[in-house]
C-alpha cells in the first residue's frame, strides 16, 4: 500500500465551503468572458442588506421575548418558593 503524501491530499487541504466559494467565484469570473453588470450586483447587495435588516430585527424581537420569558420564570419561581413556605 502507498502512503498518502501531502501532495496527494491537495483536494482535502481546504474545507468544502472554501472550495465551493473558490469554484463559484472562479466560475463567475470566467463565465462568458465577463461578470454580472455592476447595477445587477448593486441591486442584489441592496436586496441582501434589506433581508439582513429584517433578520436582525426579528432576532432582536426574539431575544426580547426570551428575556421577558426568563424574567417571568424567575418571578414564578419566587412565587412558588413563597407559597411553599
Amino acid at each position: 500500500s502507498v502512503a498518502n503524501t501531502p501532495e496527494d491530499d491537495a483536494p482535502n487541504r481546504y474545507s468544502r465551503a472554501e472550495r465551493t466559494t473558490y469554484s463559484r467565484y472562479s466560475r463567475d469570473a470566467n463565465s462568458s468572458g465577463s461578470s454580472l453588470p455592476s447595477n445587477t450586483l448593486e441591486k442584489r447587495i441592496e436586496e441582501l442588506e434589506r433581508e439582513l435588516a429584517k433578520e436582525r430585527q426579528e432576532n432582536a424581537r426574539l431575544m426580547k421575548m426570551a428575556q421577558d420569558k426568563e424574567e417571568l420564570i424567575g418571578k414564578l419561581k419566587e412565587e412558588i418558593d413563597l407559597l411553599n413556605r
